[in-house]
């Protein structure tokens, strides 16, 4: 979802490219279409929901095997599902659960929550937003919960009023947003252009990446109805693109999934002194509101604890399928590991999490630019992996004084770093973990806490950890489970923790997903078990991964009860 350098391959890259003039055309139509979303039914929005999910369903088999393709992956394989669970899964989840908010909006006015709510340490407003309703999460997420964070100010009484803001004021013109999509995840452009479209009004316009274009004409058709209806329009192309969009009148807005030099390059310029300039006095080079999600060094915090032997392995292959996913081209891909010198078990954690990692084959670096960062951070060629690939890179022991890099910027290619803390004690070790990523990491988009359940049964410990998950400033906690599955789950708002500014956009601005359509989140905290059984979907020695991520398609598609005995029997295979 980032990248560590300007994105100046994409003329290199793009195969396929929009004209000006049919960019002008697609903005036209659009025009006409946020005209007549504004005063478009409820349960016309829900149709077009559910016709999307009927095209979703069409072509999803299509989308993963062009990904697969495109990265070098064998189809219908676990391996392979990795791209049914990144593209149509996700995105069949959100139009699920907006369907279902939407139907709530238009009877109650509000979506209706699914579970209770209470004060955290900080006096802010935790709601629970997983399991969701009609979903079947309490069966096929048992153990798991998410709660979201409220900003202060909100609370119990006022909590109705902070959210749907977009159809408590009465459905206004909200304009036309320019969406500028990621290139490694395939669901991000397409959630992102449904959150702008049936939760904030707006009608869209998706520019695909050139790395993966090739998923975009499967979205024309896939969601022909907001095609037919004007409210969506996918152009293709580069920064020359997505320049005439951004600066053309019928432009309101833009979102954009990617890095901070690329948030940078848009709202300031090209680096130099007229880009300093405009910082110091406050004048972007684009005028039009921006939100965006643009990355992290991300942290794997393990809270030292007496682990069994198969805890240890159970959580080592967690952490590292969180860096082998996606060949590690995600913007929450674990990239620092945070333990506790004294901790006995850490050498034997760390040696868990590299054993995973050996035992699993190099894969095709798809993403532009990857073999030079890898040389950036490592000061090496990669080294006994076929050509195009890069081997998984996990160093343990390194010091943030001696090598900065890894913790000042993100690599987005497979390299992780562990370093440990000195502390007095395991709560003081957390209280010191929470300061490092804090104020050392950069990003504040997603971090990971793993912590055993006998810490947190001591009454000390559990206000330390709660003050923890109050003073840490990320827009995603996981707790025990790599961030991104708050991503995959849909419900929780996804965005860099609240604060960010023009010059300084740390992980973004604003939030997408949010399927309960909070006004003002904070962040979101996701929480499951020390130990899963049947084994997690995105484990790499999952073996039924690819069978059963297909049945959860199909189940998001049209819930029924009587698929859910045939995916948990083939879950119990894994």
């Amino acid at each position: 979802m980032s990248i560590a350098e300007p994105v100046t391959w994409y003329r290199e890259a793009t195969r396929k490219v929009t004209s000006h003039d049919e960019v002008n055309k697609c903005l036209a139509d659009l025009e006409r279409g946020k005209k007549r979303l504004r005063t478009m039914p409820i349960h016309q929005m829900i149709a077009l929901a559910e016709a999307c999910l009927d095209g979703l369903a069409e072509h999803a088999d299509e989308w993963v095997r062009a990904a697969c393709e495109f990265k070098g992956l064998p189809y219908g394989t676990p391996l392979g599902s990795e791209d049914m669970a990144n593209g149509p899964l996700a995105t069949t989840r959100y139009l699920r659960l907006i369907i279902r908010s939407l139907a709530e909006v238009e009877r109650d006015g509000v979506p209706q929550l699914p579970g209770g709510m209470y004060e955290g340490l900080d006096g802010k407003l935790r709601v629970q937003v997983m399991p969701a309703k009609g979903l079947f999460d309490a069966v096929a997420f048992s153990g798991f919960k998410a709660h979201v964070v409220q900003q202060s100010g909100v609370d119990r009484h006022n909590l109705r009023d902070n959210m749907a803001g977009y159809y408590r004021r009465g459905r206004q013109d909200e304009g036309i947003a320019l969406v500028l999509g990621a290139g490694n995840v395939s669901s991000i452009p397409a959630t992102d252009a449904f959150t702008k479209i049936f939760q904030e009004g707006k009608a869209v316009l998706v520019k695909m990446n050139p790395v993966n274009e090739y998923v975009g004409p499967i979205f024309e058709r896939a969601f022909a109805p907001l095609i037919e209806a004007d409210l969506l329009r996918i152009v293709y192309g580069g920064a020359e693109v997505g320049s005439h969009a951004l600066q053309h009148a019928l432009v309101d807005e833009a979102h954009i999934t990617g890095s901070v030099f690329s948030h940078d390059a848009i709202v300031w310029g090209p680096p130099g002194p007229d880009r300093e300039r405009r910082k110091c006095e406050n004048d972007p080079l684009l005028k039009k509101p921006i939100t965006s999600e643009l990355g992290n060094v991300s942290p794997w915090i393990v809270v030292p604890g007496p682990y069994s032997d198969a805890q240890l392995k159970f959580q080592a292959e967690n952490l590292a399928s969180s860096i082998l996913n996606n060949c590690s081209f995600n913007c929450v891909a674990t990239k620092v590991v945070l333990t506790w010198r004294s901790w006995p078990q850490r050498e034997q954690f760390v040696g868990y999490v590299q054993e995973v990692l050996r035992n699993q084959a190099p894969r095709k670096a798809y993403y532009p630019g990857a073999e030079d960062r890898f040389r950036k951070f490592t000061g090496a060629d990669p080294q006994g992996v076929p050509a195009g690939a890069l081997p998984w890179t996990f160093k343990a022991s390194v010091d943030p004084q001696e090598h900065p890099l890894y913790f000042d910027e993100e690599s987005f290619c497979p390299v992780t770093v562990e370093t440990s803390l000195d502390a007095a004690s395991e709560a003081n070790f957390l209280r010191q973990a929470v300061d490092f990523a804090n104020h050392r990491l950069f990003g504040t988009l997603g971090c990971t806490v793993m912590v055993h359940p006998s810490f947190r049964k001591d009454a000390g410990n559990e206000k330390t950890f709660q003050q923890a998950l109050c003073d840490l400033r990320y827009g995603t906690i996981g707790i025990n489970y790599w961030s991104a599955m708050s991503y995959a789950i849909i419900t929780p708002p996804w965005g860099g923790h609240p604060g960010a500014t023009l010059q300084n956009p740390e992980s973004g601005i604003g939030w997408v997903h949010n399927t309960y359509m909070f006004d003002r989140p904070e962040k979101s905290i996701f929480e499951g078990p020390i130990t899963l059984f049947p084994k997690p979907l995105w484990f790499p020695s999952n073996r039924a991964a690819d069978k059963v991520t297909r049945q959860v398609v199909s189940l998001y598609h049209r819930p029924s009860l009587f698929k859910l005995g045939p995916m948990l029997l083939a879950a119990l295979r894994g």
